[in-house]
């Protein structure tokens, strides 16, 4: 039996991936599924760029604000849910199309998932930051009170596993232990893949990703940002690290101007960027037996879809 067509669409910040999901699930019969590590946050709407209720409206939308900020999302829960989710969309007769810019995501479906996912890189570094800071001892102490399990098992002064076991539980919000106890590997999930490239010349997405933000501030970003913090989150949450919100953050406590924090959230997502399209071509989705690139101009959704329409249509036809 032929397995069914899952459509991988990745692609850096800004690049139109969600108007291009959308038009794609139109077109072909499907349902948007977030790829996304920082759009499965409910209160982050604006800043993260989620689809709007009436674009959501339009088709099946799955995974998006899902997630309360208080809880640290990991690659391995994700994927459970995008796994569901896909399911539900095969069994209604939806092509699944899994849209996002989060390169472990799609990695975890086409190559599957060892028993402990790969740490994202701020976990990684605020590790290394705390040992430095506070020394293994401290560190152990910490690790003590969030994952107690692991902690008994080593030696406070052992550094290096210290840290690996702080990086992890605050990586994928469970402790080392529990992940080594599962064993195995989940293997790449039952679908055929086919994918589609987002990779717009670098000038055009810093441009888009400007008058996004900008955007972001007329729809009321800094309010999000405002709501967020009464909630009084602990900073080093995930969703308190989100594009916008450290800036906004220290506009708001009188910190910064807005307009250096605008400069230095165009500045952080740009950068951002470079590495997501690296990530993408040399890891994620480096096959071209799968995948087809789009050398995209950014130049609003609308004719950035009528332009490319044709090509990419019938690259996902070619699949059917």
């Amino acid at each position: 039996m032929t397995q069914p067509l899952a459509l991988l669409l990745a692609g850096p910040t800004a690049s139109g991936k969600s108007a291009l999901g959308l038009a794609l699930a139109e077109r072909f019969g499907g349902t948007v599924i977030n790829a996304d590590s920082m759009q499965v946050y409910r209160e982050l709407r604006i800043l993260t760029a989620r689809p709007t209720p009436e674009e959501e409206a339009r088709v099946p939308h799955r995974l998006y604000g899902i997630r309360p900020a208080a809880e640290a999302a990991s690659v391995a829960w994700w994927r459970g849910e995008a796994l569901a989710a896909m399911a539900e969309a095969v069994a209604q007769g939806q092509m699944p199309i899994l849209c996002g810019g989060t390169g472990l995501y799609f990695l975890s479906l086409t190559e599957g998932l060892s028993a402990i996912p790969p740490v994202p890189e701020a976990a990684r570094a605020e590790a290394r930051a705390l040992l430095a800071e506070l020394g293994a001892p401290a560190l152990h102490a910490r690790l003590a009170a969030a994952d107690p399990e692991t902690a008994a098992t080593l030696r406070p002064g052992d550094s290096q596993r210290v840290a690996r076991a702080y990086e992890v539980w605050r990586g994928t919000g469970r402790g080392l232990l529990a992940w080594q106890r599962e064993g195995g590997h989940t293997g790449p999930a039952p679908y055929r893949f086919a994918a589609l490239l987002l990779d717009p010349p670098r000038a055009l997405l810093r441009q888009a990703i400007a008058a996004r933000f900008d955007a972001m501030l007329a729809q009321g970003a800094l309010e999000e940002v405002r709501h967020l913090l009464e909630l009084g989150l602990d900073p080093a949450l995930p969703a308190m690290r989100a594009h916008g919100v450290p800036e906004l953050a220290a506009y708001l406590s009188g910190r910064m101007t807005l307009d250096e924090a605008r400069q230095r959230v165009v500045l952080n997502i740009g950068q951002y960027t470079k590495r997501q399209a690296t990530w993408f071509r040399h890891h994620a989705l480096a096959d071209p037996a799968y995948v087809h690139i789009i050398h995209a101009r950014i130049e609003g959704h609308a004719q950035f879809l009528v332009s490319l329409a044709a090509e990419i249509f019938a690259f996902v036809e070619s699949w059917r």
